[in-house]
């Protein structure tokens, strides 16, 4: 590795598993010193803990420092102490990776109020709220970098025939994750000139995670290209 973020703090959420902990595990290894947050510390049904990955991020990152921090981000007091943990115990936030989602894919007319505020609260708002948290201090001290983990279900369904992944419960999904890249879009203009960059990363379904797993997304996905049902 070229060690290219020495000296760096990197947050990245929801990093029990797939991307995030990839994601926090490729930090570690080029210098930085890496947070990684879960709902949960404990194993889950799927098999994800992120304190599991705690040992291999401070085996990888400078000085071994690395810190795991329990974070239910669909509350805004947990968010808070989610910064305010990662500074205390690393110091001021340079990276910021908006990784975690709740996700759930059901038909619009089945869709019940609670599940649609706790996909716009963890991924809409809470990406808001911690870029809120962590730009101040980036912008004091000459710059940053905010990754948004968004996905292609966003882009508008075109049609008709419209693809069958759009016709597979996945509305909502898609209204979550188009609010993402069109704040990060937003937000990237505003802060250019403080050298703070924003981006929006969409993983398509070459990217096995165990998020997609769960969900059967490859499936739909191969449907969609084919045109058949999902």
């Amino acid at each position: 590795m070229t060690q290219t973020l020495s000296g760096k703090v990197a947050l990245v959420t929801g990093a029990s598993r797939g991307l995030g902990r990839a994601i926090a595990l490729r930090f570690a290894e080029e210098g930085a010193r890496v947070a990684v947050s879960a709902r949960t510390l404990e194993p889950d049904e799927r098999g994800g803990r992120v304190a599991c990955a705690r040992p291999s991020l401070a085996s990888r990152a400078a000085g071994g420092e690395a810190l795991a921090v329990q974070c239910d981000l669909s509350s805004a007091d947990d968010r808070r102490q989610l910064v305010d943990a990662t500074v205390a115990g690393l110091g001021p936030i340079d990276i910021l990776v908006n990784n975690a989602a709740v996700t759930f894919l059901v038909p619009f007319e089945e869709f019940s109020e609670k599940r649609w505020r706790l996909m716009f609260e963890v991924q809409v708002r809470a990406p808001y709220d911690l870029a809120q948290l962590v730009v101040p201090s980036m912008r004091e001290r000459g710059g940053g970098w905010i990754l948004n983990i968004s996905s292609r279900a966003g882009v508008h369904p075109v049609g008709p025939p419209f693809e069958a992944f759009h016709l597979s419960g996945t509305t909502v999904y898609g209204m979550t994750k188009a609010a993402l890249d069109r704040f990060s879009t937003a937000l990237a203009a505003e802060l250019y000139e403080h050298d703070i960059a924003v981006n929006s990363l969409s993983p398509w379904d070459n990217v096995a995670t165990p998020g997609a797993g769960h969900h059967d997304l490859g499936r739909r996905l191969r449907a969609r290209r084919r045109g058949v049902g999902g």
